[in-house]
This record gives C-alpha cells, structure tokens and sequence, in this order.
C-alpha cells in the first residue's frame, strides 16, 4: 500500500504508449499498486518504483488519471484508441 496523490512522471516508456510520453506528468490518485513487472509499459516512483501502465494480450490499464492529466493524458488516450 502506497497512499499517492499528485503528479508524477513517467518512465521507461514501451509498448502501446507513444515515446513521445517519456519524462512528462500524469495524476496519480490512488493507496494500493501493481509492482514493476513483464506487463509493465511505463514505471513511476513514489518512494519505490510500480507500474504507471500496463498490457497484457488484449487488456490495457493505467495507475493515473489520464482524464486529469491534459496534454498528456490526451496523448495516452489517442494511443489507447489507435490500439
């Protein structure tokens, strides 16, 4: 359990998201996380490094709120649909 709120970057970039995204800021609310792992397509770090992103076969998720997270979060959501 990690109580988190507020802006963090994202980091290690792969997978479906645009590289572009690399070092910009998402919004992050949230108390448990998913520990980096080989889903894992974007990191974090709030005291410890976790999964910002993730995919696998067909299920995409997200730690932040891209809705709340303006430019950036536009560009995830266009990556999402471009899918």
């Amino acid at each position: 359990k990690v109580p988190h709120m507020g802006w963090n970057s994202l980091d290690k970039i792969s997978g479906w998201l645009p590289a572009a995204i690399q070092g910009e800021f998402t919004y992050f609310v949230h108390s448990f996380y998913v520990p980096v792992n080989a889903w894992t397509v974007a990191e974090t770090q709030y005291g410890i490094p976790f999964s910002a992103a993730m995919r696998k076969d067909n299920f995409f998720a997200v730690q932040f709120h891209p809705e709340k997270s303006a430019q950036t979060g536009e560009k995830i959501l266009q990556a999402f649909l471009n899918v």
